[in-house]
């Protein structure tokens, strides 16, 4: 087989991430219309704070300057959904805000009760680098995930040059 591949001409990675960001999207869309999660379906949302279209307060974005993860279980209010974006309200230390975050700045989606897990690429400039997040403070910890990989989907496309 031949090591080298061509370079695609087509940004497969690109169309295949924006159509598991939509589930995200499908997913919150339905705990929006029907006021409240299912059974003990519960998800942490992890996003690049200063990702374009994040609207968060600045004294979130001061104690989390690249990444975030928040949970939607118990304690959310206003959740709207549309095409692009989400909006939720959350308490933080007894401080209820509000954050708008778009699909396009979520790394991260798992809802442990069904062990379902969605991991992305982030969508960042040049020589920006991943780094580490603080864990959730509105609800709890997160849940480490799946340890067999049952139902966790990642999303890590590399191309070879």
């Amino acid at each position: 087989m031949n090591d080298m591949l061509p370079d695609s001409q087509i940004p497969y990675d690109e169309i295949v991430q924006e159509a598991l960001r939509a589930v995200v999207g499908r997913v919150l869309g339905v705990v929006a219309e029907t006021g409240g999660l299912p059974g003990q379906h519960h998800f942490y949302i992890t996003f690049k704070t200063q990702a374009p279209g994040v609207d968060i307060p600045s004294r979130l974005v001061e104690r989390f300057p690249d990444e975030m993860t928040i949970v939607l279980q118990n304690r959310f209010w206003d959740l709207t959904v549309d095409d692009e974006r989400f909006s939720v309200g959350l308490s933080f230390n007894q401080v209820p805000s509000k954050l708008v975050i778009p699909y396009a700045a979520i790394t991260g989606f798992h809802d442990p009760a069904v062990n379902f897990e969605l991991r992305f690429q982030a969508q960042e400039g040049p020589g920006d680098g991943p780094g580490g997040h603080d864990p959730a403070e509105n609800d709890g910890p997160p849940a480490s995930g799946a340890s067999d990989g049952s139902n966790v989907v990642a999303v890590d496309f590399k191309r070879k040059k």
